[in-house]
């Protein structure tokens, strides 16, 4: 029987290797957007240097996105099926970053408004990231 970090792979034309399920695994079960050394703890079994690769195949296939920090980090989450298509993301989403705990989540429903630019200028992508007070630590 297939899992779902097997079957993600295979949809992304990827060869299932501990690792990467490992690394699937971590997202799928993680509430939050991860920071790459939130990644290296739970998968303290492989290399910096093998999750680096991993994450950045996954980001090439479309399996992950990047969402920026206020302290220029970046953070990771899994994208939902419908984020890829033609080779290119459409991860246009608000991603929220709570100020008391400071995890990072991905809004899916809330949708970033279409943007205009004058001629001459091109887009290449557009992050929103708001920043307040999540609904677990308002309670």
């Amino acid at each position: 029987m297939v899992n779902q970090a097997e079957s993600i792979l295979k949809s992304s034309a990827l060869s299932v290797t501990s690792s990467r399920k490992k690394i699937i695994d971590i997202f799928l079960s993680a509430s939050t957007a991860l920071a790459h050394q939130d990644i290296e703890k739970l998968a303290d079994q492989y290399d910096r240097v093998t999750i680096y690769r991993t994450l950045q195949t996954f980001l090439e296939r479309g399996i992950i996105h990047t969402i920026p920090t206020t302290d220029n980090t970046i953070k990771y989450a899994l994208c939902s099926d419908d984020c890829i298509s033609s080779g290119h993301h459409h991860d246009n989403h608000v991603h929220f970053l709570c100020d008391q705990c400071g995890r990072t989540l991905c809004l899916d429903d809330v949708m970033i408004p279409v943007i205009t630019l004058p001629k001459g200028y091109s887009m290449k992508a557009i992050n929103m990231v708001v920043n307040g007070i999540c609904k677990l630590c308002r309670a």
